[in-house]
């Protein structure tokens, strides 16, 4: 048993725990695994794998019992989407983005807001988070879709962009400026947007490097009416509600990004031990030793501080931002570092679609952007240390 195998080995699952990630792992192996290479291909829509996800009734484990689920523990939240990842990252970053756009739902939303809008989504409905905007990247504050109250109703105005799951979703969650409110960052506030609503429309949907299953699209809201009720608490309250969801949803990504990382790590440990140049196999090199070496260091300790955030949140810690920070950068460096040596592992086979070290490489890119720049998280762990 090699020093990866003992770590896996040591995280000590409970019998119904493990019996879901078996399930999970024979649905990656039998249904998304031979999914994936057709997907990148073809940029479809990955619905059968969508199926296969649902037929565990893998929403349930994070919508509460109250509304139809199955909760279980943040720390096997993760790892399910890390094997999901590992098999398909299009597919896991589908089914990832339903807890990113729900799950500020069920931590500030109201008992009724929660009865009326939970039970699709834990029946398998696909949820969105919709924040980004052309003027509103990494800063939130730059946002200019607009609520305006009208009566029992709320007009939305604007647009949004770069929205996983954006044209197949059943619930948006939607942050804007409350109109009347001057502070930027005081009219913030955030809604429940249902599927079919009048003025509502996708407007693109994007040609990417990678993850291409994946649906990530430009919305459009032409004066949607949004019943009052479906506001998330008060106006203004939505800059609370969209940091909490980053501090929840960053983590999420980070075992996105493991997954990711754990693919091209394996290829390469498979390739290196098959390939024979020179009369040795690859990994008797002592430079591709070294490498591989550096690799399995940063990825045991990926794992391990995975799930020392994952432990805080099921701990009930409420302070983990900077933890969340870190775990989504070193997850999303390492990555691209690792499906860019997995690459070159391989030779010029890894530039070739025959081994799918090339799309590991482009589907990796993209995990240093969203839900953050790594060059953000770099900044905001960067000043925590600041003596006030």
């Amino acid at each position: 048993m090699n020093m990866y195998e003992k770590v896996l080995r040591s995280r000590n699952w409970d019998e119904d725990e493990q019996a879901i990630l078996d399930q999970v792992q024979r649905m990656t192996d039998e249904v998304i695994a031979p999914n994936a290479e057709h997907i990148d291909a073809t940029g479809e829509f990955p619905w059968k794998n969508v199926e296969a996800i649902n037929a565990l009734g893998l929403n349930a484990v994070f919508v509460p019992e109250a509304y139809g689920g199955m909760p279980m523990s943040f720390r096997l939240y993760l790892e399910i989407v890390s094997i999901i990842s590992e098999a398909c990252a299009s597919t896991g970053i589908i089914y990832a983005t339903n807890y990113h756009g729900m799950k500020p739902l069920i931590e500030y939303g109201s008992e009724e807001q929660k009865a009326r809008l939970l039970p699709c989504i834990a029946e398998g409905g696909l949820g969105a988070l919709a924040i980004t905007e052309p003027t509103a990247g990494s800063d939130a504050t730059g946002m200019k879709t607009t609520f305006t109250e009208d009566g029992d109703d709320i007009i939305v105005k604007g647009g949004k962009c770069f929205i996983s799951n954006g044209d197949v979703a059943d619930r948006y969650l939607v942050f804007g400026k409350w109109a009347g409110i001057e502070d930027p960052k005081k009219a913030i506030s955030a809604l429940i947007l249902e599927k079919g609503a009048e003025g509502f429309s996708v407007i693109s949907k994007e040609k990417k490097m990678g993850h291409n299953g994946s649906s990530t699209c430009s919305l459009a809201f032409d004066g949607v009416r949004v019943p009052r009720a479906n506001l998330l608490q008060e106006p203004g309250d939505g800059l609370k509600i969209l940091l909490g969801s980053l501090n929840r949803s960053r983590p999420s990504v980070a075992a996105h990004a493991l997954g990711i990382a754990r693919a091209a790590f394996k290829d390469m440990v498979a390739y290196g031990s098959e390939r024979v140049q020179s009369r040795k196999k690859v990994l008797e090199f002592q430079g591709n030793q070294f490498t591989l070496a550096d690799l399995a260091g940063e990825l045991l300790m990926t794992e391990k501080w995975l799930d020392y955030v994952a432990s805080m949140v099921d701990g009930g810690e409420t302070d983990f931002g900077m933890e969340a920070s870190l775990a989504k950068l070193r997850a999303s460096d390492l990555a691209m570092k690792m499906a860019t040596e997995c690459v070159q592992f391989h030779g010029g086979y890894g530039y070739c679609r025959d081994y799918r070290a090339e799309r590991l490489m482009r589907d990796a890119k993209i995990t240093q952007i969203w839900e953050g720049t790594n060059q953000v998280h770099r900044q905001l762990i960067g000043r925590s240390f600041i003596v006030k």
